[in-house]
């Protein structure tokens, strides 16, 4: 079994924030890596609903913060749904996946989290007006 750590960064490499997750397999793929991730933190959002989120993903009617996602109301979030979303922004490229000291271009890429256990999402803004 293995141990990875998620870690969310900025552009420059500022790490904004991480928490590691036991008891994985010593392979995966990075889509089961990331709905594994997505899964987690709705998980803990869950535990205690408020009108914060501080996830990979914006939810349904939420507006983005310096921070996270601030919902209208306090509410428990779908992790598939969640989840989905993760993979369709990926796919547009809405945030990077690195492992180890490499860039994930496909969420079929098969990682061994016994080589690499530090897996960063940097988020990616779109420019105004480009």
């Amino acid at each position: 079994m293995a141990s990875v750590t998620f870690r969310d960064e900025s552009a420059t490499g500022r790490a904004l924030a991480e928490f590691s997750l036991p008891g994985l397999p010593e392979r995966i793929s990075a889509r089961e890596l990331v709905r594994l991730r997505v899964r987690e933190e709705v998980a803990r959002h869950n535990a205690s609903p408020g009108r914060h989120f501080r996830g990979l993903v914006k939810p349904t009617d939420a507006e983005a913060e310096l921070n996270g996602y601030r919902m209208r109301t306090a509410r428990t979030l779908d992790w598939e749904r969640q989840a989905d979303a993760a993979e369709a922004a990926f796919a547009r490229n809405g945030f990077l996946l690195l492992v180890g000291d490499r860039q994930l271009e496909d969420l079929d890429t098969e990682i061994d989290l016994t080589a690499d256990p530090v897996v960063s999402f940097v988020k990616l803004i779109p420019l105004v007006g480009g």
